[in-house]
């Protein structure tokens, strides 16, 4: 009964998109205003459906219902109920579930939050989002179906990969994901209307810019969680080794940022017009890609899920949805012409150019990197392998050019600038980058990417915090208001550019961790009797002994190690432990990390022996221990880039007003919509 249910709202939902895919579509492009009424009714219909679909697989996992199949492939007694909950995502038919509620999510609450502007613009937008929301109800309802129904339920089920239950940041980690690619539909149905009907404009670019931006933000904060993830919960060490589905969540971040620095130049300048709007379509499609990249089973991956039947749908979408894009931007290329040029070299716009160069050329290198053993594999049946070493050489230069401009660009004025004032500008952040450098030469660190990273990482922080100070000073000084007064109506009257600068902060948090992490890393192995001692690095390690235990869900074991950091300050505690789980062959390690600003030591169990099975009747244990430097400011750069995106992305008076009416198409005569009503008045 409960899979009936499930499957009923998932067919509801297929025709609600459907309905007002059609109407959306067909009335928004005839420019009239009949079906907006229809349009929202059948937004409300795909929400209400897919919620509803959503919320019935929940009941049936939380009531271990295993007459539905994917609860008896996801489901167990044993599971505790917050991981009962999360298994909805855990494996591929319920994550494309818990997409079409995403989606559905996005889709009503762009409806709402723009449905009293103009009707037809909307319908259109509404209509080309429904349209991906017929894709994933199909799936739903097609080779993705959770809801089938088992003639012979089972007893239990295995419950969730084991991996999905060995840390709580597997409950936030793939929402955020999720919310940030499918997020990319909204801008993608934004800017594929005002493509469609013609309309090049400030009245498209606010809500594209700003919805890109939150999909940016949520996609952003998911990657990160997925390194801490990594870090946290597989025991190697690492958050980043450039696994074909990390950089399916990376390519059409690199695009989208790419898309919110072109704004600001398509903005100012009117240029940039073709290639702000690809970025837009192309970001959606690369997150049409990492989805079959992710879900096909085509690449083998801790993150990815099993051999399904929706590879070839998804590449037919793929194919079409390619088409659809091409074929868009050359039917509306001569609305797209940049009506201004680049003055000078010494601009704001030419850095952002060049800052969206460098973005294209990573975006190629890593899409090449990582579809070349596919290829290879399909068209001439060669297994190839392209792993860290290559992504490494080839990025890490286009990453400090991009550190770089992102330092010279806000100190760079629109237009043209004065080469006497520049160079003086460049006194200062210059001065402290090589005075940086400098500081860790002689503190003895080496390496030249590392202290290259950390010198240019002093120099955006400078410009970056001073453009940030000035108009603060300004307003203390010009206005005799209080520093908290002067940096909110500062930030409130110039969000964009406020929240901008300090994103970038965040962005160096991040640069500088990674350089400091990958650079210094220690790394040592040892295998002790209870009772002795052994060091890593400055710190000293005594193996107290082995304790175990079982859960509901799993059994552990887990080893007691005191810990006396460098210095002799007071002693720690950490316990690395193996879990064990009914379903997992292989047991699951759980890191023991003493964290810090400085550092972090990280400790894995890598092998135990106890009294019944040690020769001489001694515990023993193996470890692997690292010191990673600076590695957890890549976590805590999260609030930063997450403060830094609302107060970007938060409406300004003038914004509202702007989006009151449907400008004219920039050098293209009156609005349609204009026109049309000026013939019938």
């Amino acid at each position: 009964m409960t899979g009936t249910v499930g499957y009923g709202f998932v067919l509801a939902g297929l025709a609600c998109a459907a309905f007002g895919a059609v109407v959306g579509l067909t009335t928004g492009l005839k420019r009239s205003d009949a079906g907006w009424v229809w349009v929202q009714r059948a937004v409300w219909g795909f929400f209400l459906c897919l919620i509803g679909a959503n919320l019935t697989m929940e009941y049936a996992l939380l009531t271990h219902d295993f007459s539905v199949k994917y609860v008896a492939q996801v489901g167990s007694r044993a599971t505790p109920t917050v991981f009962t909950v999360v298994s909805l995502w855990s494996a591929l038919e319920g994550s494309i579930l818990f997409w079409g509620a995403i989606l559905a999510i996005y889709v009503l609450a762009f409806m709402l939050l723009h449905r009293r502007e103009n009707p037809r613009a909307m319908s259109v937008a509404l209509g080309v989002m429904l349209a991906v929301g017929v894709f994933f109800a199909f799936l739903i309802a097609g080779p993705a179906n959770p809801f089938h129904t088992l003639p012979n339920p089972p007893a239990d089920g295995p419950g969730p990969n084991p991996l999905l239950q060995n840390h709580a940041l597997m409950i936030i980690h793939p929402p955020m994901l999720y919310l940030g690619y499918v997020g990319m539909t909204v801008p993608f149905g934004v800017a594929a209307a005002a493509l469609l009907r013609g309309e090049i404009n400030a009245a498209w670019m606010v809500p594209l810019r700003r919805w890109m931006l939150v999909a940016w933000t949520f996609l952003s904060v998911g990657i990160i969680l997925g390194g801490w993830w990594a870090y946290a919960v597989l025991g190697w060490g690492g958050y980043w080794a450039w696994d074909p589905v990390e950089n399916a969540s990376f390519l059409p971040w690199l695009t989208a940022t790419a898309f919110i620095h072109s704004t600001m130049v398509q903005e100012r300048k009117r240029m940039l017009k073709l290639w702000t709007l690809s970025l837009a379509l192309s970001t959606f499609v690369l997150t049409i890609l990492g989805t079959f990249m992710t879900r096909s089973g085509v690449f083998n991956s801790v993150h990815s899920f099993t051999q399904s039947d929706i590879g070839p749908t998804f590449l037919v979408f793929l194919a079409v949805l390619l088409v659809f894009c091409i074929g868009l931007l050359a039917a509306r290329g001569h609305l797209l012409v940049a009506e201004e040029g680049i003055r000078s070299p010494l601009s704001r716009e030419t850095t952002i150019l060049l800052n969206n160069l460098v973005f294209a050329a990573l975006t190629f290198v890593v899409l090449v990197g990582t579809l070349h053993p596919l290829i290879a594999e399909s068209l001439f049946d060669k297994r190839v392998s392209v792993g860290a070493p290559y992504f490494d050489k080839l990025t890490l230069p286009f990453w400090t050019v991009m550190l770089f401009l992102m330092g010279v660009g806000p100190m760079l004025p629109w237009g043209s600038a004065d080469r006497e004032k520049v160079r003086g500008q460049f006194l200062l952040p210059g001065g402290v980058a090589l005075a940086t450098v400098a500081a860790c030469f002689a503190a003895g660190l080496r390496g030249g990417y590392a202290l290259a990273v950390f010198g240019l990482a002093a120099f955006v922080a400078v410009i970056n915090v001073r453009e940030l100070v000035i108009p603060v000073r300004a307003r203390m000084r010009e206005r005799s208001e209080g520093l908290v007064t002067a940096v909110v109506e500062s930030a409130s009257r110039a969000r964009r550019r406020f929240g901008g600068y300090v994103v970038h902060l965040g962005i160096v948090m991040v640069a500088v961790a990674v350089a400091a992490s990958q650079s210094y890393v220690t790394h040592t192995t040892a295998t002790v009797k209870k009772g002795e001692t052994f060091k890593a690095g400055g710190y000293e390690l005594k193996f107290l002994g082995l304790t175990g235990g079982r859960e509901p869900h799993r059994e552990y074991v887990a080893a007691r190690l005191e810990v006396v950091p460098p210095g002799g300050g007071a002693p720690d505690e950490l316990a690395p432990r193996m879990n064990y789980y009914e379903m997992s062959t292989d047991p699951i390690g759980t890191p023991g990390v003493r964290s810090t600003a400085r550092e972090d030591l990280y400790v894995s169990l890598l092998a135990f022996s106890g009294q019944a099975k040690s020769p001489d009747g001694v515990e023993t244990a193996s470890f692997n221990t690292w010191i990673f430097p600076l590695v957890g400011w890549i976590w805590w750069a999260i609030p930063v880039l997450v403060g830094g995106s609302l107060i970007a992305m938060w409406p300004s008076r003038r914004a509202k007003v702007a989006l009151a009416g449907t400008p004219a198409v920039a050098g293209a005569g009156p609005a349609p919509d204009a026109a049309v009503q000026k013939g019938a008045a």
